[in-house]
């Protein structure tokens, strides 16, 4: 379908009643949503989910969004969203990239980064990353071309 980069981790949504806002179209807060959904399921698939984060002591947490609003998505529009891991350093730092596309016309909604520092869960605090997130987060890496 034309991604930005190669083999994608996609995930299905539909606009919903209760994502349109005052102007007819998805809210813009409805977008960090998704990208947080998105990232969450990647996660699982790479074996990282809560009952492991929490297991561990650590998460990934988000400290910045950077998103480009391209085009509206309207009630009922099927979509999908996908996400790369495309820069970390093994040490606190995950970089993930999403692009937002509607199949119907092949139109890309939206591009997004989003910078994630790993935290220890009981301080809240930056840690290093533990073996479990090299091994788990690392084969998704795409080095950006």
């Amino acid at each position: 379908m034309g991604w930005d980069r190669a083999t994608p981790f996609i995930i299905d949504l539909q606009v919903g009643a209760e994502d349109i806002d005052g102007l007819g179209h998805a809210n813009n807060a409805v977008y960090v949503t998704w990208l947080e959904r998105c990232a969450w399921r990647h996660s699982q698939r790479l074996g990282l989910d809560l009952v492991e984060y929490r297991r561990l002591d650590r998460a990934m947490a988000v400290v910045r969004h950077e998103i480009d609003y391209l085009a509206a998505a309207y009630e009922e529009d099927e979509l999908q969203l996908a996400t790369w891991i495309v820069d970390w350093d093994q040490r606190l730092k995950m970089t993930r990239h999403f692009q937002l596309k509607r199949p119907s016309d092949n139109t890309t909604l939206l591009r997004a980064q989003t910078t994630f520092v790993c935290i220890e869960l009981s301080t809240g605090k930056p840690k290093r990353m533990p073996a479990e997130f090299i091994e788990g987060y690392g084969p998704a890496l795409q080095v950006l071309t």
